[in-house]
């Protein structure tokens, strides 16, 4: 097989791709082989007539269309990849004329992806983001740390109160009828963490344990199960145990309990460190991303419209997969939200044009620039993808096989074209919004 680009205009590559009279003839014996118990004639068994009976009966064509399948179906392939193309679409091909002993040559037309010329993508202006960490943001993650060693304790001394948990067996009814998820027993709960219905916690404060109490409520209108939503229910409710949450001293003891510093003040001062370092992380994020959108705007290109097509398919993938996880289909979605599927599409549009229209600049970027990836780079994201995986850089490397290293490389690429976006931008100060008080005469 031989692949041969003709020409390259606007987007659109033509091609030919030339198989040998011998791999013509091969793919040939091969259709009739797997074919040849279709065919029944006088004369022979079925299955057993030879293949020239056949052609003769038939048409000398009879397995011209399926051997020339079974050659493009990976010749078409490596045909993409001896040319050096990124199709963006299924071809378009014509039917060859083939004749004895000849090469047979198949040509085609396919959608490529798009080659534009960037510009303005040095100096662009974005909003400087310097964040400095104090004294009070050392406190906050101090007071976070100081919660997550909190210990509960038994309240004997006192009632309930806001805050405090409660644990209780408790039974509802809906018009003196049990109905199902509405009873438990030696439960958990935060008073005051929403996490029953509005009306219930608030009537377990000032309880003692051991006491029995009614909790009357009303359910809400737009509960989630249909048979409850804005009927009264009782919940019969038994307090075994109240606890409070203690909390630690933020001390040189606390300090020691949870880093490897003896003292207070050199744990602080390595907590600063640390929050600078994120903060400044979080910066620079943000700068590239305001980059990023001010590529997009400096350059108003179009796309083709399978690439917008293709991007909306994903979306919906995506949207499928995070509503499988949470239980959900997309068709029940939809009707929950009295929509279709022509206008989910549509909504997605904007968003994915957008996000064609970014990844076409950035590659064209990288073209322009010459940033290619080199081959420690791809290899550090290999290893990081693994680690967070549980895998080996040898096993991301087998996990898809030869696209592997290609998809990591063009990560690698990716990064460097944003690196390189953020630092030949130009950082300004953000402007200040001028208010203007305005008065009644």
């Amino acid at each position: 097989m031989k692949a041969t680009q003709i020409s390259k205009e606007n987007g659109v590559v033509k091609f030919n791709i030339e198989f040998t009279p011998e791999e013509w003839k091969e793919a040939i014996n091969k259709a009739y082989l797997a074919n040849r118990s279709k065919f029944s004639i006088d004369g022979f068994r079925k299955g057993k007539a030879p293949r020239k009976i056949i052609e003769n009966f038939y048409g000398h064509d009879i397995f011209w269309d399926e051997a020339l399948n079974n050659l493009l179906e990976n010749g078409y392939y490596d045909a993409v990849k001896e040319m050096d193309l990124e199709v963006i679409a299924q071809p378009s091909l014509e039917s060859p004329e083939i004749k004895n002993d000849e090469p047979v040559v198949v040509t085609g037309t396919v959608e490529v992806f798009p080659e534009v010329e960037v510009k303005d993508y040095k100096g662009l202006e974005i909003e400087k983001f310097a964040s400095v960490v104090g004294d009070k943001e050392v406190q906050e993650e101090l007071e976070r740390v100081q919660k997550s060693q909190a210990r509960m304790e038994a309240v004997e001394d006192r009632k309930s109160e806001n805050g405090d948990t409660v644990i209780f067996d408790f039974e509802g009814r809906v018009d003196g009828e049990t109905f199902a998820g509405g009873s438990a027993e030696n439960f958990e709960l935060k008073l005051g963490s929403g996490q029953f219905i509005p009306g219930f916690e608030e009537q377990l404060e000032g309880k003692e344990a051991g006491e029995e109490t009614d909790v009357e409520v009303v359910f809400p209108g737009d509960y989630h199960a249909e048979e409850l939503a804005g009927r009264p229910a009782v919940f019969k409710c038994k307090i075994h145990e109240i606890k409070k949450e203690v909390l630690p001293e933020i001390d040189d003891e606390l300090a020691s309990d949870v880093s490897d510093f003896e003292t207070l003040e050199e744990y602080k001062a390595d907590l600063k460190e640390k929050l600078q370092k994120a903060a400044d992380e979080r910066d620079i994020s943000m700068m590239k991303d305001r980059a990023l959108e001010a590529l997009y705007k400096a350059n108003e290109i179009t796309v083709p419209a399978v690439m917008i097509k293709n991007e909306i398919d994903n979306m919906i993938y995506d949207m499928n997969q995070s509503l499988a996880s949470q239980g959900l289909g997309l068709q029940q979605y939809m009707e929950w939200t009295g929509t279709t599927i022509d206008k989910v599409r549509e909504d997605a549009q904007p968003e994915a044009e957008k996000r064609v229209r970014t990844r076409v600049l950035l590659k064209n970027l990288i073209r322009q620039e010459g940033l290619d990836a080199k081959a420690e780079e791809i290899e550090k994201l290999m290893a990081e993808f693994g680690e967070q995986y549980g895998m080996t850089v040898d096993q991301v490397k087998t996990m898809a096989g030869d696209e592997t290293e290609n998809y990591f490389k063009e990560d690698a690429q990716t990064k460097k074209a944003i690196d390189f976006l953020f630092e030949n931008a130009v950082q300004v100060e953000k402007k200040e919004e001028e208010t203007e008080e305005k008065t009644e005469e």
